[in-house]
Formats: structure tokens, sequence, C-alpha cells
């Protein structure tokens, strides 16, 4: 797994190497060839999170030993480089400002042993030293918003220490051969001397400690970075091994996966408190790439299109020889997320680029289901609406992290139905059979299934029917995949011949609601608010009282128009001739999940109708 992180990051992250990292710099400082101060300004945009990256000297094991506090070299951030904390004065007495002024002395230590090699740098480490100088920095910072973590670097006049090859030298040999480098070495020579790389194989020093990823921060990770591969707990090493030595690695290739993962990241897609990063072995073009598709990310040309067509077109490209550049390509995919602190590997997929396509193809063909209005499919939705849907709407105040939890182990399986064409897990039907009751009969839903006259479509567009078409389009796809064959009565669109007697009651309340509409207009409580419930878990017991109930609806009904009547008792009709016997007395939740199905297609079957264009009925009763 990581020797494909590796082969990625040589490829795709020049450059890296151990004891440098990416940052996102926020300001840059200007000091005069004097060591005064001269200004700061953003560094790239002002906008937070829009800040230009920098590859940058990175200390490692920060917080080594019981009293060592140590600093970032050249680059690091406000608290540290000047003592800034924003609306606070820099009297620093408690214990965390301790921590901040031994950080700061070391930061300063680094500067002068560096201007004692490269003399340009002895501006900077006399402006750093000078209480003066660094007070008139900290009042510049306070004026321009900056916060304690913001990341400083600077420059002496037209210097710039980070492209002088004489200050990078001077660094790596002080990350080769410092303090940390030393210890490093001599605590894992003690315990295991040279060891078999994990990655190539190779006999070398194990790496002591491993940089950590960045791009987990809002899935559990930690802001500063979340170690992939550490072991600070006695249980966590094995044969006597102590630290990196139990996962051996040399230098360059823990540097090597941490850089590739942190850039991989930056692209990945947040599905249900987990990220996925997923990468080619031969890059492919965004207009190219299924996994973009899945994900809800569209190329602006294939908007229109949609998923299901983009990904039809891209197969037949390649089966034409119109993409060779895609053939015998492969995928990789992990999902991440933080725990206690570390980066965990939650799933790890790969497989061949032209079987991804067909499998992201049939996965949005499952998906597939009629529109609220009947007159074409739904929009398709990407992973994370679809994931979601088996959740509860999400409290106002509910953290995300929390709101996503209970759906961990659902989302590697709907990964795997997606990418691997599995079978949709049975948690599926469970967690929705327990959901719908409470959503079809909201009011949110109400109004989407039931407009307002004459209001078009896109007002009843948003979050409610995204999960409608989301819940809709997975019952549908949990019953195609039931049996390996598939089920070639689950259609998109309403299915009068499916065999489900469950089905069927779903339609008669859709017909019912329908009918109920028309002899009473908007209600305040609908026969769908009132019985939905009881109808989709024991239709047998219901459903003499709701044929009952629409006579006095159709007697209504033929005051008004006799043909309209005759239509719907010739419905009513026709869908109590599919449940043969009767209806069931009680619904399990796959029954209760082909009721809302058969409930929802049969609804957008009578809204596509319109009964004045598809269904026009005159007084005398006949259908024209």
């Amino acid at each position: 797994m990581l020797n494909h992180v590796v082969e990625y990051a040589k490829k795709h992250v020049p450059g890296s190497e151990p004891g440098f990292a990416m940052r996102s710099i926020h300001w840059l400082l200007h000091i005069s060839p004097e060591g005064r101060y001269i200004n700061i300004e953003p560094y790239g945009e002002k906008k937070r999170g829009k800040q230009r990256e920098v590859r940058c000297p990175d200390m490692p094991n920060m917080r080594a030993g019981k009293d060592a506090k140590r600093a970032h070299f050249l680059v690091e951030n406000t608290l540290a480089a000047a003592l800034y904390i924003k609306d606070k004065k820099s009297d620093f007495k408690s214990q965390e400002d301790d921590t901040a002024v031994r950080r700061n002395a070391y930061f300063q230590k680094l500067l002068h042993e560096s201007a004692g090699v490269v003399q340009l740098l002895k501006p900077a480490a006399e402006f750093f030293s000078s209480a003066t100088e660094t007070e008139r920095l900290r009042q510049a910072l306070g004026t321009n918003g900056a916060t304690a973590n913001d990341w400083l670097m600077f420059g002496v006049g037209d210097f710039n220490p980070l492209q002088d090859d004489a200050v990078l030298a001077w660094w790596r040999s002080w990350f080769a051969n410092g303090i940390p480098a030393k210890a490093a070495r001599s605590k894992l020579a003690k315990a295991s001397g040279q060891t078999i790389d994990f990655v190539s194989g190779e006999l070398v020093d194990p790496k002591d400690r491993h940089p950590p990823l960045k791009g987990l921060e809002d899935v559990g990770g930690n802001q500063s970075g979340t170690p992939l591969v550490c072991f600070d707990k006695r249980a966590f090493n094995s044969y006597g091994l102590k630290e990196g030595a139990n996962a051996s690695m040399s230098a360059i290739n823990a540097q090597l996966y941490a850089d590739g993962l942190t850039q991989l990241l930056k692209s990945s897609h947040r599905i249900a408190g987990a990220r996925v990063a997923y990468w080619y072995r031969k890059d492919v073009p965004h207009a190219d790439d299924p996994m973009a598709w899945l994900t809800g990310l569209y190329p602006e040309e294939k908007i229109e299109a949609g998923a299901l067509a983009s990904v039809k077109d891209l197969l037949k490209a390649i089966n034409d020889g119109k993409k060779p550049g895609l053939v015998e390509n492969q995928f990789f995919a992990m999902t991440l997320s933080g725990a206690a602190g570390r980066a965990m590997v939650r799933d790890w997929m790969e497989g061949d680029f032209k079987e991804l396509a067909a499998n992201i193809k049939d996965w949005f063909s499952d998906l597939e289901v009629v529109a609220i209005t009947g007159k074409k499919s739904a929009p398709e939705q990407k992973l994370e609406t679809i994931v979601t849907s088996l959740l509860p709407e999400r409290g106002p105040s509910q953290k995300y992290d929390d709101w996503v939890k209970p759906i961990g182990p659902a989302r590697r399986q709907l990964l795997h139905a997606a990418i691997q064409h599995q079978q949709c897990p049975r948690l599926v039907i469970e967690r929705l059979a327990g959901l719908l009751p409470g959503f079809m009969s909201s009011d949110s839903v109400h109004k989407a299934l039931f407009p307002v006259r004459d209001r078009s479509e896109d007002d009843s567009t948003g979050l409610t029917v995204s999960r409608l078409y989301a819940r809709m389009g997975l019952i549908r796809a949990f019953f195609i995949r039931l049996n390996p064959g598939g089920d070639k009565t689950m259609d998109a669109y309403l299915n009068p011949e499916h065999p489900a007697p469950a089905y069927h009651c779903g339609r008669l309340l859709a017909v019912l609601s329908s009918l109920q509409r028309e002899a009473l207009d908007d209600v305040g409580a609908s026969v769908v608010q009132r019985f939905y419930t009881g109808f989709s878990q024991t239709p047998g017991l219901l459903v003499g009282r709701l044929i009952a109930n629409a006579q006095n609806h159709l007697a209504s009904v033929r005051k008004r128009n006799p043909g309209l009547a005759w239509w719907y008792e010739d419905l009513i009709a026709e869908v109590k001739g599919r449940l043969g016997d009767g209806a069931p007395r009680i619904l399990d939740p796959e029954g209760q999940g082909l009721f809302a199905l058969g409930y929802y297609q049969q609804l957008a079957r009578l809204r596509a109708g319109n009964k004045s264009t598809a269904y026009v009925i005159n007084e005398q009763g006949a259908q024209q």
C-alpha cells in the first residue's frame, strides 16, 4: 500500500526530502540589512486558507525530551517566532507561556548558529533577539489581525533564505548531524541496528519518528499534523524494537509517503467523517475521471450530461480505441480519518481503471430513480449524500463528526458497492425502514411531493429532495443487487407489474392521498401524515379503513367531475387487484422499503400525468 504512495510522491511531489515540509505561509516579514523592522505583508491572498505554500525546513520531534521545546528553522508561527498572542501583552508567565518562551529561544538559537556560517542571516538573528524590533513586529501583527498560529517567514532586503543554497545546505547538515538526529540514531542503533525497509526491501537505518500527515483536520486529525506510523506506547512495540524500527523505513521513504498522502489529501473528498484519497498509476484528465463524478465533482462540460451519461461515453471511447492512454491503467483509493491523535487507514482499494468506470456506471444506473415531477430521471446524488441519507436529520447544534459517527461501517460497504460492484449492505434497508415513516410524512417532503398548484419544479429542490432521491435510489439499488442476477422488476419509473404486494400497498396510499387532495385540496393532516407509519408496517390492519374513507372522497370528486371520479375508481381497483388475497398483515424492513418506493413512484406517475394531459376525462367519463 505505502509503496504505491511513495511511487506517487516521487512523481508528483518534487523536492520531497527529510527535514522539509510544505506550509501555507500567512505573513512575509521584511527586515532591513541593519536588522530593523520594515513591514509585514500577507503572503498570498488575504483570505484565510488561500495562502501560498512553500517548502521549508521542518524540525522533527518538537517535544522530544523532558525539557526540550524545539522550534522550526526560518519559518515559524508568530507565537514561537515573536511571542505574539492576539489581544495579549507579551508578559509570558504561565506554563503555556513558558513553552512559547523556550520555543522562541530555540528559534533564535538556530538563527544565530546558522548566521555564524551564512553571514546574510546575521540581520535576522539580531532582529529576533531585539526586544524593540520584535515589539514592533507584534504590534504590526495585531493591527493586521494575525493569530498566534499564523506562519511567518522573513526576508532580509532582497535576500530570501528559503531560496539560498548556502542556507539550505547548512540546514541539511544540521538536520543530518544535529541533536535530534544523533539522539534518534543512538536510540535505534542500540535497539535494532539496520533493518529491512518496508517500502524498498533494502537494509536501512530506520527513521525513529515518521513525519505527520496534513489534511485530516476536519475528520478527527490534528491541526499540526497527524502521524500515520507512530509507536509511543509499549503495547505498540514488537520483539523488543523501539519506535520506528517496528515499521522500518528509511528517512526518505517515510518523508515520501507523508508528503504523498498530504498532497493527495488536498484533493480528497470528505465522505461521512473520513477522507477518500485516490489516484491513478497514469495521470487521468479531470474530464475522464469517474471517481470525481462519484463524489459530485463534474467538469463544466459534463454537468448537463450527468455522471451516468458521461461514464457511458467514457467507456464507449475506451472500447472504440479513442482513449488509449486509459487502457491498462490502475486506480488506488485510501480512506483515512483521525482517531486519538493518529491517522487511521479505514480502507484500501485498487484495481483496473476500465473496471472502475464500468462499476461506477452500474452504480449510477442502479441508483437511477424518477424525479418528483415524473417526467425525467432525478439528478444524480454524490456519494456523501447517499451515505448520509442513512442518518436522521442533523440537529442545529450537532457537530458533523458526532452526526456521522454511527455510519462508519456503512460508508465502507457503500464505497465498495460503488467502486467494486458489491452488494449494498442490509444495514441500508434496516436504517431506511426506521427513517422513512417520519421522513415521508414530514411537512418538508409533503410540500415537495404535493406542491402548491402552478408552482415550478425548481421551488421543490433543496436538501429535502436530495435526501429523498438518495433514499429512493438506495432502496432500488439494494434490491437490484440483492441477488447475483439482479432484479429486473426494479425499474427507475413506476412498474405496475411489480410482483411484491408491499410495493402496491405503497402505490395504493399514493393514489388515496392524491384522491384526497382532489376532494379537499390542502388539508391540515393528510392521509399520508396520519397513516403512512401504520400502513407501511401493518397494511393488512388498515387497508379496509382507508378504502372505506376513500369512498367519501370519491363522492366529493364525483359531484364536480364524474369522469375524474371514475378514473380514480378504476386506478384504485387496478392497484387492489395487484394485492392478490389482500394486503400483507405485517411488512419487514425489506417490505417497508418496497412500500416506500411504490408510494414514491406512483406519486411521480400521477404528477407526470397531471390528469389534464395524459388522463383527460370528459364529463361523461370517457377517456380521451
